[in-house]
């Protein structure tokens, strides 16, 4: 993801589990890699497992509807 201003984050195995498991990895993929990088950022920061798992869902959602980015409106 170079090019990106903010530190790059790894993709955690909750992620690539649950974007596998939907079979949401290509919109995962499709998605700007700022976007992608976000979203990592989003769900990495929480403190919390269970605040993980609510990141998590909202960023399957939006992958799933394909409108959305972290709560605002978004199309391709």
């Amino acid at each position: 993801m170079s090019g990106l201003k903010r530190v790059t984050q790894t993709m955690p195995k909750l992620v690539k589990d649950a974007l596998i498991k939907e079979g949401l990895e290509s919109a995962y993929e499709d998605r700007p890699p700022y976007q992608r990088n976000d979203y990592l950022m989003w769900i990495n920061n929480a403190k919390k497992d269970d605040t993980k798992e609510r990141r998590l869902k909202k960023m399957l959602g939006e992958l799933k509807q394909g409108n959305g980015y972290m709560g605002m409106k978004w199309c391709a």
